[in-house]
């Protein structure tokens, strides 16, 4: 009982250990929060710190997380099992615990500092640019979907969840896997593919991207820099910022933000157990985006400071306990090269036909690329972008169609994830 109350401490407080690293060390800071999560939590679970079980014990689960008390006791019984295996679900039951329940308080939190009535007003400037990258996201990957299907497992689970990630970044896929059920080494993967896709095709945007894509595309037409354009980029640069998250007159209200987001979870849940069974966890979801938006509309709950960087702890804590169910021999066996494809094809496919699309319709090229950066890498990499493009009046638009894409990143996965399903 002692270790596993260790191991829960570990998985709650590590993740402020990554938030320092990468506020002391820029280089850490560059890599990511959630992908030094991964990285920790991968180095933690193939470490032997924690016990592996037998080979017969991962059989036995077929797929699932953990099995019941009674499951484990019969299988010891037959000798199916080995008496370690025992310890070795309960690290599991609280992994699956702690994966379940982060996510669901992050949603919330992530969502209820989102302005959505004041960006909704700036949302026409690169509406069209946006309908065509989500026209482009969908259509690629639903054509990804029966091209890699027989060689990607749960390929209908990778496809909602790349259409999340696509569309609002890494904690749409995070809330994804949890709606759609994804096996660890399949979430970690796919998670740890995109992001080396992605690194490559963000350094290809900072430096030849601008030129390439204004060669090809009409140029932007200014007309005078906007008012708010540095409340955007402030707004932006802080959602990965935690200093003084924990200050004081800041962390009563940030309870309170945590009591609305548990009560949120729990009556998401109430509403699932009113579907079929195999229906419970995308409607939770579903149900959790939705009360969080309208949270958000609540003129107090959506001035509490820092919930959005409280949101994103969550989120550390979900990716490293996550990671740490993997396992490294899974992960790289050979079948997984079907998934790497399956990944690219998504990526660059979907930026290609937007680009195609683009310039069917005459999208200039700095609303492209900045709509194309927010959907695919969130709203903090918009200003980045911007300064690339020298062009401060895309920032507006950028983070615009980035907090649309967070709203919209559920709902489209779980849709376009359960519709492939059927075939």
């Amino acid at each position: 009982m002692i270790k596993i109350v260790i191991l829960v401490f570990v998985y709650f407080t590590f993740p402020l250990v990554i938030i320092y690293i990468c506020r002391r060390w820029s280089l850490f800071k560059k890599l990511g929060s959630i992908v030094l999560a991964y990285a920790f939590g991968l180095l933690l679970g193939t470490s032997g710190i924690l016990p592996r079980g037998s080979d017969n014990y991962y059989l036995e689960l077929h797929g699932k997380a953990s099995m019941s008390g009674t499951q484990v006791e019969s299988l010891i019984a037959s000798g199916a099992i080995k008496d370690d295996d025992v310890f070795v679900n309960s690290i599991r039951k609280v992994q699956d615990m702690l994966t379940t329940i982060a996510i669901p308080l992050a949603f919330p939190l992530l969502l209820f500092s989102l302005n959505v009535r004041k960006w909704l007003r700036y949302a026409k400037a690169g509406f069209i640019s946006m309908i065509l990258a989500l026209i482009s996201i969908i259509a690629i990957i639903i054509s990804g979907y029966f091209l890699f299907r027989n060689v990607v497992p749960d390929s209908w689970k990778v496809a909602g969840m790349l259409v999340g990630v696509y569309s609002g970044g890494t904690p749409n896929m995070a809330s994804l896997s949890v709606a759609l059920d994804v096996d660890p080494n399949l979430f970690l993967m796919t998670n740890t593919y995109d992001i080396i896709v992605g690194a490559v095709t963000i350094i290809f945007f900072i430096t030849a991207g601008p030129k390439v894509f204004r060669a090809i595309l009409p140029p932007f037409k200014f007309i005078g820099e906007s008012g708010d354009t540095g409340q955007a980029v402030a707004e932006a640069e802080s959602f990965e910022d935690f200093s003084g998250m924990f200050k004081k007159g800041r962390l009563l209200p940030l309870i309170k933000a945590l009591g609305i987001s548990l009560l949120i979870a729990v009556v998401s849940a109430g509403i699932g157990m009113l579907f079929p069974e195999n229906a419970f966890q995308p409607v939770a979801i579903l149900s959790i985006t939705t009360l969080a938006i309208i949270g958000s509309l609540i003129p107090w709950l959506n001035r509490i400071e820092k919930t959005f960087q409280f949101g994103m702890y969550f989120v550390l804590v979900f990716s490293f306990a996550f990671a740490s169910m993997a396992d490294l021999a899974t992960i790289f066996k050979i079948g997984f090269l079907g998934l790497f494809g399956f990944v690219t094809y998504a990526y660059f496919g979907s930026l290609l036909l937007h680009l195609l699309l683009s310039k069917i319709f005459r999208v200039n090229a700095d609303d492209y690329l900045i709509t194309t950066t927010a959907f695919i890498y969130s709203p903090p990499f918009v200003p980045v972008i911007a300064a690339a493009l020298k062009n401060k009046e895309v920032i507006i638009t950028g983070i615009t169609v980035g907090i649309l894409g967070y709203i919209l990143g559920n709902y489209l996965g779980v849709g376009l994830g359960y519709f492939l399903k059927g075939f």
